[in-house]
């Protein structure tokens, strides 16, 4: 998650997810569950990168939050405004979860109680939209050792194999990513990370091979692989742990 004050959105997200906070380095704060070991599939951490460029349009990557009653909903919704959330229009219409905005703009959702939700923890999906959902299923079924839950026309939904953790979510908008524009960088993007002991050369050409595309995002001569999805949405293959 990019960041123009990293320090200040990774205490927000700390406090929204009750998580632990740490930095690697300057310009970066992760955020992960108190007691993670990685690897673990109870969680999907976030790193908070530091990027000097404003957010300017929609995330097509964002977080739902679970809620386990209607009463939850709703202070977790006013608990989050107190910690610097603000109300957020995306053509959401008239729904039962509640769409907010973190302090840099990254939109969010506060879901109603779902029976599906009811194990995950805090976070209850990273959901990304897209034009395709049985061909991002297809990509991303292979690209991950998650399982596929369900796929049909208008999402498709994975797992870990564990069954533990949030879900990945591909839902189907209308408005598709067509190209990569420097200038509208995504704010919110995936990483992936080899198991240790795994190649990250070996895993950047296995992807490659499903349909993943080498891109450049002006990341210079960095120890990640910088990739594309079939669907032009960049993601990162980072060293193994």
């Amino acid at each position: 998650m990019k960041a123009r004050d990293d320090s200040a959105l990774g205490r927000f997200w700390a406090e929204v997810l009750d998580w632990g906070v740490d930095s690697e380095e300057p310009g970066v704060t992760n955020l992960e569950p108190v007691g993670f070991v990685y690897p673990g599939a109870t969680a999907v951490c976030i790193d908070v990168v530091a990027d000097p460029q404003p957010k300017t349009v929609k995330n097509r990557v964002h977080i739902d939050l679970a809620t386990t009653s209607a009463a939850h909903q709703a202070d977790l919704v006013a608990r989050l405004r107190e910690l610097g959330a603000t109300p957020a229009d995306v053509g959401q219409g008239d729904v039962p979860w509640t769409v907010l905005a973190d302090p840099e703009g990254n939109e969010f959702c506060v879901l109603e109680p779902r029976p599906i939700y009811r194990d995950t923890g805090p976070m209850a999906a990273v959901v990304l939209d897209c034009a395709d959902p049985r061909a991002m299923a297809r990509f991303w079924d292979e690209a991950m050792d998650w399982t596929l839950h369900e796929v049909t026309d208008d999402h498709a939904v994975l797992r870990s194999a564990k069954d533990v953790g949030p879900y990945l979510v591909f839902h189907r908008t209308p408005d598709v990513k067509t190209v990569w524009n420097r200038a509208v960088r995504p704010r919110i993007h995936l990483d992936l990370r080899p198991y240790p002991g795994d190649d990250q050369e070996a895993e950047a050409v296995r992807l490659r091979a499903l349909g993943a595309t080498g891109i450049d995002v002006g990341q210079g001569d960095v120890p990640w692989t910088v990739l594309a999805d079939p669907e032009g949405n960049e993601f990162c293959v980072l060293t193994p742990a």
